[in-house]
């Protein structure tokens, strides 16, 4: 430029040149930063940009395509909230600098291949709460930068190898609460900086050994609620820098070193609230640097002293129905030369019930017959649970020799009473297993009916795995002599019905799971013969309705999951002899109110799910009959359009979480009474914030809480949150300076309005 300027020194004289040199400099600002006029000349007339920031949100505005008018040089995009349904191929490429890109509850179904081409330096990605079923290989094709990723809330059922291949930087992969089943070899290939992947809050029953390779960097992997029945460690070991498993809330029985669990850097493992009634001594002999293991919430009776290398410092093992006699000597010697901390409590003998075990010495722990058993009680026994007895004390050699033989296909486990079939292609339910046998696991076999005393011997037996075998009939008797059976896993069947007679020889059965069958009413009948149900799981079958009479049998009935069928109505009464249910699923059926009249007679009732229900509108004392226990309330995903003041009358200090998000409220009335909330869920609602919501603005600005509730009309406020909103409702009758003077943020906020560019 200089050069140039001196080129024509001779012909322009000085002050001409000095206007030359300025319009000229002028003229490179102006080429250099025309940014952010444009971008408030191009910001779409449903969309909010905040051009200083580099910032557009087009919430709730039921755009059915990606607005073509979006600055290019926009870094956060927030599109939440829309119909976009289909994301083509290209569809953000004016975008270049995107950095952080929102699609949460836009209902999209696919996303073509390169979808996302063009976003080069795209760092977060959230697609969660959509409804995709399923991701083409090269959906997210041209994410290289990507570092999150969130999936949450869709409808999964598979994942292809390669589908993540182009994803090298990423950190966090979010994909719980879809419909996962199965995990293929080299699902995360590609993976190399991954640290955190959710899975859970899916339906995985089978992981492929190889489905966790390629991913060097994994610290934490989130497994809980699945439907895992055996640990899979031959899955799990390939994930070998892995710091926290969570395994929590999965069916699990047992788990061992047969299991294959070698993780060297594993410091926290959560196996907490499954179905764990026993324990391998060596179940975590390979892995060194264990330092808390979770186990509350299972069915351990006793516990063996665990060998591991040394660095276990904590186990949890509150709220199971640990049993202190003699059998737990060898646990509470080792808890304190080992130095781990403890706790849990004793259900049992009668002495000791209530009594803390790190509270505990090892001459507390007497046996009948003992020589310290001097205080003649004579209750060590007698109240003792019908479930497993703890297993005898080992001899130095080990344990003694099974009395019969495996059947040639299966293998048994003596050490853990373990014998399995599972996936032998057998088409008849095999005989001929060790009498002591505690679990057996016949899953992905073939028995269409299963015969009279099909199970000889086994009087031991406490789990019985069923699943996945095609089994359309249980013939009477089919269950004779298994008087401790605990535990019956018949999911994924053809059954239509079962008779008392099919269950009689299982009295103490306290866990039921009948799961994706053809039920098209409640077995009430069969349920007379289990006096001692605890659980019932009827998820997805084709229930219709619940009538009086169909729980006559279930008196100790405290949860009754019947997610996923087709109730549209619940009678009056139905509920009633299940006085002690805490739990009752009815989420994903077809009920268009709250079955109110039913609840009468639940006082011990404390979560009620009912999302995805087409309940459109609550009214006045829709959760009355429950209010005094009920502490979880899911009414997400439900159609409601109105809520009547009086709705959740009677709810009061006990209500701890309230689920209302991704329903059609427009407005709501404060909800008062409710002053022991702990989570409040509104987002993904329409509101529109005038004074008719004034009272809910005063009382969400009263709670300490994230509630995600925001305004979607008038278009002045569209995308603002409901809590701090202030400018809207100030000029509503009954604002005062004193509520003023509590949202500071809003009035600052109302400050900084005219920065934003609104067309």
């Amino acid at each position: 430029m200089g050069k140039w300027l001196e080129l024509q020194g001779g012909e322009m004289d000085r002050p001409q040149s000095s206007i030359w040199v300025f319009m000229l400099l002028l003229f490179m600002v102006l080429l250099q930063s025309p940014a952010w006029h444009v971008a408030a000349q191009r910001c779409p007339q449903t969309c909010v940009c905040d051009n200083s920031r580099r910032h557009v949100t087009c919430r709730h505005q039921n755009l059915t395509e990606v607005p073509n008018t979006i600055p290019e040089l926009t870094q956060r995009l927030d599109l939440q909230g829309n119909i976009l349904k289909v994301l083509p191929a290209a569809a953000f490429q004016d975008l270049p600098h995107l950095t952080h890109l929102d699609l949460r509850n836009c209902q999209v179904e696919m996303v073509a291949e390169g979808a996302f081409r063009g976003l080069g330096r795209l760092l977060l990605l959230n697609l969660a709460s959509n409804r995709l079923s399923t991701l083409p290989q090269e959906a997210l094709d041209g994410l290289g930068s990507l570092r999150r990723l969130e999936l949450e809330g869709n409808m999964l059922e598979e994942l292809r190898p390669g589908t993540f291949g182009a994803l090298g930087s990423l950190t966090t992969l979010n994909l719980a609460h879809n419909a996962l089943v199965y995990l293929p070899a080299m699902a995360f290939q590609g993976l190399l900086r991954t640290r955190w992947l959710q899975l859970s809050h899916n339906a995985l029953s089978v992981l492929a050994p190889e489905a966790l390779a390629g991913l060097p960097a994994l610290r934490r992997l989130s497994l809980h609620h699945n439907e895992l029945q055996a640990l899979p460690g031959a899955a799990l070991s390939q994930a070998r820098s892995l710091a926290r498993l969570e395994l929590g809330h999965n069916p699990l029985t047992y788990t061992g070193e047969e299991d294959g669990l070698a993780l060297p850097g594993l410091r926290e493992l959560a196996l907490d609230h499954g179905s764990l009634q026993a324990l391998g001594p060596r179940a975590f002999a390979h892995c060194p640097r264990l330092h808390t293991l979770d186990l509350r919430g299972n069915q351990l009776t006793t516990l063996p002293p665990l060998q591991v290398p040394g660095q276990l410092r904590r186990l949890r093992l509150q709220g199971n129905p640990l049993w202190c006699a003699c059998h737990a000597r060898p646990l509470l010697e080792w808890l304190v030369r080992a130095r781990v901390r403890s706790d849990g409590a004793c259900r049992g003998p009668r002495r000791l019930r209530g009594e803390a075990l790190d509270t505990l010495r090892p001459s507390d722990l007497r046996c009948p017959g003992d020589a310290a058993a001097g205080d003649g009680d004579g209750d060590e026994d007698e109240d003792r649970p019908a479930g497993p007895r703890a297993p005898p004390l080992r001899s130095p050699h080990g344990e003694a020799a099974w009395a019969t033989p495996c059947p040639p296909a299966c293998a048994c486990v003596a050490e853990t009473r373990h014998s399995t079939c599972d996936g032998r292609g057998l088409q008849a339910v095999p005989r001929g297993f060790p009498n002591d046998t505690q679990l057996l696991d016949l899953r992905r076999n073939h028995f269409p009916s299963v015969p009279r005393a099909a199970f000889p011997g086994l009087r031991h037996l406490v789990s019985l795995h069923l699943q996945h075998c095609g089994v359309a009939e249980l013939e009477p008797g089919a269950l004779a002599g298994l008087d401790r059976l605990l535990y019956l896993y018949l999911s994924h069947n053809q059954l239509s019905g079962l008779s008392a007679a099919a269950l009689e020889g299982a009295p103490n059965l306290g866990y039921l799971y009948l799961e994706h069958n053809r039920f098209l009413r409640i077995p009430g009948t069969a349920l007379r013969a289990l006096p001692t149900l605890v659980s019932l799981h009827l998820q997805d079958n084709a229930v219709d309705r619940l009538a009086p009479g169909d729980l006559a049998g279930a008196r100790a009935l405290r949860c009754l999951y019947l997610s996923g069928n087709h109730i549209t109505q619940v009678s009056p009464g139905a509920l009633g002899p299940a006085r002690e249910l805490e739990k009752l699923h009815l989420d994903r059926n077809r009920l268009r109110e709250v079955p109110t009249g039913a609840l009468e007679g639940l006082p011990a009732l404390k979560e009620l799910q009912l999302s995805g229900n087409p309940l459109r509108a609550l009214p006045d004392g829709a959760f009355q009959p429950v209010g005094r226990s009920l502490q979880q309330l899911f009414l997400n995903s439900s159609d409601l359009e109105q809520i009547s003041p009086r709705a959740f009358s009677g709810l009061g200090k006990g209500l701890r979480s309230l689920y209302l998000h991704k329903n059609q409220l427009q407005s709501l009335p404060a909800p008062l009474g409710l002053s022991g909330l702990e989570l409040v869920d509104l987002s993904g609602n329409p509101f529109h914030c005038d004074c008719q919501l004034l009272p809910l603005h005063r009382w969400l600005t009263g709670l300490n809480l994230r509630v995600g509730a925001t305004c979607a009309t008038p278009p002045s406020v569209r995308g603002q949150k409901v809590k701090v909103a202030a400018p809207v409702f100030e000029a509503c009758p009954g604002w005062t300076a004193r509520k003023a003077k509590r949202t500071p943020t809003s009035r600052g906020s109302a400050r900084r309005t005219p920065s934003l560019s609104r067309h």
